[in-house]
């Protein structure tokens, strides 16, 4: 089990891992986080919603949501890693929109003030991930966890029926309720961008458009070059087919060169006659 075939999961799960170490060496926090009343309204610092999911403040958080990306590493198996790494980034921009307007314009004013605060971590993004694993990837094994008293028999006994994904979607719950009700919001506003990706609820465009081939590591041919490979294939077909043809015409002359010994016979027949 490890990162092989998908890279980006790879550079997500590190990147998440280095930078809230980092973060936390350098005290810095509380450049992270968001107060809707004192860093939007008061101060104005809206550069807020571009950083708060760059990394996570606390080790239980970076644990959970390490193992959860690390878990859904199929996805882009499954997908690749160029449509992998453009959803991972669609996904970014309209988390970092649709949160903080939902809080600041939305939740706040229907809660008086006491739905005020955001926490830092890529929460929604994890669990846009999480949710085309959910959808894509089905279970590999099931067991069940017997609960009755008695004793049980063939499948009858009375219990709890899990899968080997079942430890996601319990680290997946713990990391949404984390710091409730914001990383509450967060998971659940990545759950709906996920569905709508898959959906096709996004736009058409949105969906096709794809990160250029070299932030994945790929490498990418230019125009001329594309076409001088063509031409030089199509001359390659062109001289075989052309060689052929000479072969096949060569081939009819020489039989029609070639006379029948009755044929021979009635020309002489003929010139003397």
């Amino acid at each position: 089990m490890s990162f092989t075939n998908a890279p980006v999961t790879q550079s997500l799960a590190w990147g998440l891992l280095i930078t809230s170490i980092a973060v936390s060496l350098l005290d810095i926090k509380h450049y992270f986080y968001i107060l809707v009343d004192l860093h939007l309204w008061r101060f104005h610092q809206t550069w807020r919603a571009l950083l708060y999911q760059l990394c996570y403040t606390n080790s239980a958080e970076v644990l959970f949501a390490v193992m959860i990306v690390y878990g859904s590493r199929m996805v882009e198996r499954m997908w690749g890693s160029r449509k992998f790494a453009t959803f991972v980034f669609v996904t970014w921009v309209l988390t970092s929109i649709l949160t903080p307007l939902i809080l600041t314009l939305l939740l706040r004013p229907i809660t008086l003030g006491l739905f005020n605060y955001l926490p830092a971590g890529p929460t929604p993004i994890v669990f846009a991930i999480f949710a085309q694993y959910h959808s894509m990837v089905p279970p590999i094994y099931k067991y069940k966890i017997v609960t009755s008293i008695s004793a049980p028999t063939d499948d009858q006994a009375q219990g709890i029926t899990l899968s080997n994904k079942s430890y996601l979607y319990l680290l997946a719950l713990q990391l949404a309720l984390s710091q409730w009700p914001g990383s509450l919001l967060g998971a659940l506003i990545g759950w709906l961008v996920g569905l709508a990706w898959r959906t096709e609820v996004l736009p058409r465009s949105l969906i096709r458009w794809r990160l250029p081939g070299w932030v994945v590591g790929m490498k990418t041919q230019r125009r001329s070059q594309e076409f001088e490979g063509l031409r030089r294939r199509l001359e390659g077909e062109g001289a075989s087919t052309a060689a052929a043809t000479g072969v096949q015409s060569q081939g009819e002359g020489e039989s029609g060169r070639r006379r029948t010994m009755g044929q021979q016979v009635m020309d002489q027949f003929q010139g003397a006659f």
